[in-house]
């Protein structure tokens, strides 16, 4: 291997830059004493309220071949309160038992009420006997969104079955000692108090590990993972908010931290919350618009659930080794598409009316913590053997050494197109090179500050992922300027 690195280097009139550091001391499958290896479990978070428009069970079915295809076990199925909640469980229980899934209700506390213990448990024997419910050690498997508070014996009085019970309870608020396992939410660094870090208040995701794995004291954790989060709606919904965690590469150094954690369980967060632009599941996926089509539109996130695959595997297997697990070479990449200094306060959807803000949430203009996110392009490569990449980001260049597995680079972005070349030898790799369908902009896209990134693969998808037509209803609300649709394909 050094030799046909060495052989690269001296094909190439280039300055190289390396990537990310790498430890080959340990080049061997990793084994591990770990007593829930073959027991470990990955779950994908996935919000129901925004599926009010399926109309039947295969209107899932996408979503949960492609989910098992990645090696994801379980949908975590957030439920509110809605009228529509028990039809379109019925259709996810039922798709899932078709397609070889499991699926287990979340509850989320936003809209039940901790008072309502006997209520959760009474929806959970409603769905607790079908094929599809997601069982762990024998009991039915059940978790939430927050809910620190509830009553859970009256949840596992009214369940009238064995529950698994493994909620979002908080270190320090909720009562531990009467559950089975914990979720921690906080997939992304920041400041204590659900914004981005500050000074002097900088909380990592692994110090909230730390947290939850003491409160739990041999419990089992379920650890997130989340590739990104921004989110910015404003008066034109009652729910005006408006902040960025800082992301980057924070969905491939996430995963590499994971194979050294090795929980029990690991969520995804998630497969299709569009609105806090931390999906993995396709833009296609039939849902309504929340207003999120504003800076979700054209920004296809599925490279990041190809990326997750062999992590996924290596994971599963107590490997720390991900090269183990590529089934075929890919690059994987993403940008935000316009640098941070953009300014559109004169069109902004934040910048007008008065939005209660009652929840801390809402900020006008820029995002808050935009000043966390870098002007760089991420770059994962996923390959068998070393390569020489070339990245081209509008008029800045930058060539590199990627080396067998799966390593992640970063590049200064440029405005202008997004082009990359990898080469072995004197050969191109054409299946790896290619140039992106989204140009980086320094104007303002609809008139806004978007802060979501643009995922693309190569080899490239055989078409391009788009919002239907029920994702995209609420596109023109509040815009100051006309939006053309799916301007990529």
């Amino acid at each position: 291997m050094f030799y046909l690195l060495v052989a690269l280097v001296g094909l190439l009139p280039f300055t190289l830059s390396s990537p990310t550091a790498i430890d080959y001391t340990n080049t061997t499958m990793a084994t591990s004493t770990d007593e829930n290896v073959g027991n470990k479990l990955v779950f994908c978070h996935f919000m129901m309220g925004i599926v009010s428009n399926r109309q039947n069970s295969s209107a899932y079915d996408d979503d949960m071949k492609r989910a098992k295809d990645a090696g994801i076990d379980a949908f975590a199925l957030n439920i509110g309160t809605d009228s529509y909640s028990d039809t379109q469980l019925d259709y996810a229980y039922q798709s899932a038992a078709d397609n070889g899934m499991k699926v287990f209700i979340s509850f989320d506390f936003n809209w039940w009420q901790t008072s309502q213990g006997s209520e959760v448990g009474t929806k959970v024997a409603q769905y607790a006997d079908l094929p599809a419910q997601l069982k762990v050690d024998g009991k039915v498997f059940v978790s939430s969104f927050a809910g620190d508070g509830v009553d859970v014996d009256a949840i596992r009085s009214a369940a009238g079955c064995d529950i698994f019970f493994a909620p979002n309870f908080q270190p320090g608020q909720g009562d531990f000692s009467n559950i089975d396992g914990a979720l921690n939410w906080m997939a992304w660094a920041n400041n204590g108090n659900n914004k981005a870090p500050t000074a002097g208040q900088d909380i990592t995701v692994a110090d909230g590990d730390e947290t939850y794995e003491d409160a739990l004291q041999g419990k089992p954790y379920i650890a997130p993972v989340s590739p990104w989060f921004s989110t910015h709606f404003g008066a034109e919904v009652s729910y005006p908010k408006n902040w960025v965690f800082p992301s980057d590469l924070l969905w491939y150094d996430r995963w590499r931290e994971i194979l050294s954690l090795s929980p029990r369980f690991v969520e995804i967060i998630t497969w299709n919350d569009y609105g806090e632009s931390h999906y993995i599941g396709p833009l296609s996926s039939p849902h309504t618009d929340d207003g999120a089509s504003k800076w979700v539109m054209d920004m296809p996130h599925n490279g990041w659930l190809d990326m997750a695959k062999p992590f996924i595997a290596a994971y599963k297997a107590g490997s720390k080794l991900p090269i183990r697990f590529i089934e075929e070479e890919k690059l994987v990449y993403w940008y935000r598409p316009t640098p941070k200094s953009v300014n559109c306060d004169a069109t902004d959807t934040t910048m007008e009316g008065n939005p209660s803000n009652s929840s801390g949430n809402f900020f006008r203009g820029r995002p808050n913590g935009a000043d966390t996110m870098k002007d760089e392009v991420f770059v994962v490569t996923m390959l068998k053997l070393p390569a020489v990449v070339r990245v081209q980001s509008g008029n800045k260049t930058e060539t590199y050494i990627a080396p067998p597995g799966v390593w992640s680079h970063s590049v200064p972005m440029g405005v202008g197109a997004q082009s990359f070349k990898v080469t072995r030898g004197f050969r191109t790799v054409k299946a790896l090179s290619g140039t992106s369908l989204k140009d980086v902009v320094d104007t303002c896209i609809c008139g806004i500050y978007n802060f979501n990134a643009y995922v693309g693969t190569l080899p490239a998808e055989a078409s391009v992922d788009q919002l239907q037509p029920d994702g995209l209803t609420m596109l023109q609300e509040g815009l100051q300027v006309t939006c053309p649709i799916n301007t990529l394909g």
